[in-house]
């Protein structure tokens, strides 16, 4: 069967649903019938939207597409979409872009979840309120059953996360989420990933987008018969967050136009963040930079003395914290400037070294003698006060890049804008009535 058979045979309605549901399978022919018939059930029994089942085959080996098609054959709301590669992501990315649902979602062929959070995930989607929702199993309220490594592996996945890329939500890989289709179609060709990570991925470009993810509190029963692989899964992770991360750095990903081609500008132009929060990030840059100081001072003390070692692990560490601040701190994206930002950056690298390297001149003036760690403790003092004066410095440098990057913005256009011009009424505020609102 085709796909476009199949699609004739689930929707003999013309109109589209309010929600489709991407079921992603791997050679899961034992269980994909119990799946689709008690999600179908769940479906047409209590569920207030319109919806359809989609199940999108990554490439399976066994009976799975022809479980599929017969699946589709015999219920209503049911199609198969058939793919030559693996990869969760890529199924989704496929699913999605072609959907002409309002509300895409997808959940694990397991049923992890229970079907009872559904609604809750969907609901401020359809009435406009949030642009995407995860189910997240580590909230207070969450019931979950698996084992202490898995529980492990995901509260420390999600640290990191939170470490890393500055990630507000709370579970990223739970698989039950569910998302605004026109938001879906502006996210997807920026996301690259096509497998695992594909997750983190559209999640930390939403909210870099400024987009509302909602979460709901899940009840969630793990799998023992889980084909995934974590070692393998882990390894990529971590390359795709060191990948995001460079690209966020960098300012590569175009998260200005993404801004204004979903509407989410701030809504009061060119306000920086306040100087509590500039001072917290810049305070967790400092550690970083200073631990990472204190260890390359501790390497190349032995070969360059205290001088040369103070010089270049200060030279080093400077150009990295300047990285750093510039788009963690002061929220500089792009690379307009962004050598210009450097060499004020390094007149105030200058000035720090004019301070440590005093100090340490004071020190070796006084006591000749003196040991490597008071040595150490010293130039540890010194830097705390240049990282004042630094942080004081910085934020002269970086006065106007909001400014700036707001005008390059506005010359965009956002969708409230077209509204206002078309006269049309906003995505956002649609009555739930006109997407399929079962009476």
């Amino acid at each position: 069967m085709t796909q476009t058979e199949a699609e004739q045979k689930a929707m003999p309605s013309r109109r589209a649903p309010v929600l489709d549901v991407v079921i992603p399978v791997y050679n899961e022919e034992t269980d994909l019938g119990l799946c689709v018939r008690r999600l179908h059930a769940y479906l047409r029994d209590g569920f207030p939207f319109t919806a359809r089942i989609t199940v999108a085959d990554n490439a399976s080996t066994d009976a799975t597409l022809a479980v599929a098609e017969l699946l589709a054959t015999e219920l209503d709301g049911v199609r198969v979409l058939h793919l030559d590669a693996k990869g969760r992501g890529r199924a989704l990315r496929a699913a999605w872009s072609a959907s002409d649902a309002a509300v895409v979602a997808y959940m694990d062929v397991d049923l992890s979840t229970d079907l009872n959070a559904l609604l809750p995930l969907v609901a401020p989607l359809v009435s406009g309120h949030s642009e995407l929702a995860i189910g997240t199993r580590l909230d207070a309220s969450s019931r979950v059953v698996r084992g202490p490594r898995r529980e492990i592996i995901s509260r420390c996945y999600n640290l990191l996360l939170k470490t890393t890329l500055r990630a507000g939500f709370s579970d990223a890989q739970c698989g039950f989420k569910a998302m605004r289709t026109e938001v879906a179609r502006e996210l997807l060709p920026l996301v690259r990933d096509g497998e695992w990570f594909f997750d983190t991925e559209l999640l930390v470009l939403a909210e870099r987008a400024g987009l509302r993810i909602h979460e709901v509190p899940v009840d969630w029963i793990d799998d023992p018969d889980s084909r995934v692989d974590i070692v393998d899964t882990a390894r990529k992770d971590l390359r795709g967050i060191w990948r995001l991360t460079k690209a966020l750095t960098t300012g590569t990903l175009p998260l200005a136009e993404l801004r204004a081609a979903v509407g989410r500008e701030p809504l009061v132009p060119g306000v920086p963040l306040g100087m509590v929060g500039q001072l917290v990030r810049f305070a967790v840059v400092g550690v970083s930079s200073t631990l990472a100081y204190i260890v390359l001072y501790l390497l190349l003390q032995p070969l360059l003395g205290g001088q040369g070692a103070n010089l270049l692990a200060l030279l080093v560490t400077a150009v990295g914290n300047t990285a750093a601040n510039r788009a963690f701190t002061f929220g500089v994206r792009g690379r307009r400037d962004a050598m210009s930002h450097q060499f004020q950056g390094l007149a105030i690298f200058a000035f720090g070294l004019a301070i440590t390297s005093g100090s340490l001149f004071a020190l070796h003036r006084w006591a000749p003698d003196a040991a490597v760690g008071v040595e150490l403790g010293v130039l540890i003092t010194a830097n705390l006060v240049a990282t004042l004066c630094r942080f004081v410095g910085l934020r002269w440098v970086f006065r106007h890049a909001g400014t700036h990057q707001h005008a390059a913005g506005r010359v965009l256009g956002t969708s409230a804008d077209t509204d206002a011009r078309t006269g049309h009424e906003p995505e956002g505020v649609r009555r739930v009535d006109e997407l399929g609102v079962r009476r």
